[in-house]
C-alpha cells in the first residue's frame, strides 16, 4: 500500500474498525490572528476524525517548538486518543500541504506501522463532494506499543558532525530566509542558513494542494544535485516542513534520511554558529 492514498480510498474504507483517520493541521507561524485549527476542526472534518495536536503532543520542557516526546509519552498520548500502533492511520490536513507530513513523520518514527497521508486535503474532499461531520470525536482507549527509529532523528551534536563531513543538508525554508534577506517568522531568530546546506523550499514539492508526482520529485531531486543513494538531512525553522522534504525523498526512493528536529530554531539560537 502507498504512503499516499487518494479520496476515493478513504471513503469506502470509513467504516474499517480498524482505520484511524487524523487531521493534523497546524497554525502556521508568523499569522496573526493565529488560526484556530482546532476550531476548525470541530467545525468540519471526515467522518470519525480525531484532531492531532502537533503542539500537544511535543516535548513540552525543551525550549524549541513541536520537539518530539520521549517514546514514553508519545505511547500515552496515543493510546490516550485511541490510537493503536498497528492501525492503519491516515493523516490529512484542512488545506494545503504544511503539518501533515510532521505527523505522518511523528507516527512512523515512533513505530506505527502502517501510516499514511492523504494525497489532497479537507477543502479537496469536500469539493468532490464527500461525507463531513462536525464536533470531537472519541475512540476508546487503546495500546500504542513506541518503537522509536532512533536513526529518523538528528541531534544538534549529530548536525554538526554531518556539517563537517559535508554530508547533504536540505532546508525546507522559503528561499529569501535560506539567503537571509527575509526575517525569520520567529521573533529574534538571525536568518540565513548552515554552511553547505541546500535550499529545497517544501512549496517547490506541492501543485494544486498535492506534492508533486513521483518523477517530479524525483526531478527535482536530480535538479538540486541531491544523491538519493547517500544520508540525507532535513531541516527547516522547527522541523515541521522538514518533514514534507522527507516525505518527498521517502517516495523518491531515498532511503537513509533523518530529520534534524532542532531545525532553526534550535540553530540560530547556538552562539557558536
Amino acid at each position: 500500500m502507498s504512503i499516499l492514498v487518494e479520496h476515493a480510498w478513504l471513503a469506502e474504507h470509513l467504516a474499517d474498525t480498524n482505520l484511524v483517520v487524523l487531521d493534523a493541521t497546524l497554525p502556521p507561524t508568523g499569522v496573526t490572528p493565529p488560526l484556530d485549527t482546532h476550531a476548525r476542526y470541530l467545525a468540519q472534518h471526515i467522518p470519525g476524525t480525531i484532531f492531532f495536536n502537533i503542539d500537544d503532543i511535543s516535548d513540552h520542557a525543551s525550549p524549541y517548538p513541536h520537539m518530539l516526546p520521549s517514546p514514553e509519552e508519545f505511547a500515552q498520548k496515543m493510546s490516550a486518543l485511541g490510537v493503536s500502533d498497528t492501525a492503519t492511520i491516515v493523516v490529512y490536513e484542512q488545506q494545503g500541504v504544511f503539518s501533515a507530513s510532521r505527523a505522518w513523520w511523528m507516527l512512523k518514527t515512533m513505530g506505527a506501522q502502517n501510516v499514511h497521508l492523504l494525497n489532497g486535503d479537507l477543502a479537496a474532499w469536500r469539493a468532490a463532494g464527500l461525507p463531513l461531520e462536525t464536533g470531537e470525536v472519541h475512540r476508546a482507549p487503546t495500546t500504542f506499543h513506541a518503537n522509536f527509529n532512533a536513526s529518523a532523528v538528528v541531534s544538534y551534536e549529530e548536525l554538526q558532525s554531518k556539517l563537517a563531513a559535508q554530508q547533504q543538508i536540505l532546508d525546507a525554508r522559503s528561499a529569501g530566509r535560506f539567503a537571509g534577506t527575509a526575517p525569520e517568522p520567529r521573533p529574534g531568530l538571525r536568518s540565513g542558513h548552515m554552511p553547505g546546506a541546500t535550499s529545497t523550499p517544501f512549496t517547490d514539492l506541492v501543485d494544486q494542494g498535492k506534492l508533486k508526482s513521483q518523477d517530479a520529485l524525483r526531478a527535482y531531486f536530480s535538479g538540486k544535485g541531491v544523491d538519493l543513494e547517500k544520508p540525507i538531512t532535513t531541516t527547516c525553522g522547527s522541523g515541521v516542513t522538514a518533514a514534507v522534504i522527507a516525505l518527498g525523498l521517502e517516495l523518491s526512493g531515498a532511503h537513509d534520511v533523518a530529520l534534524y528536529d532542532g531545525s532553526w530554531a534550535e540553530y540560530a539560537q547556538r552562539s557558536e554558529t
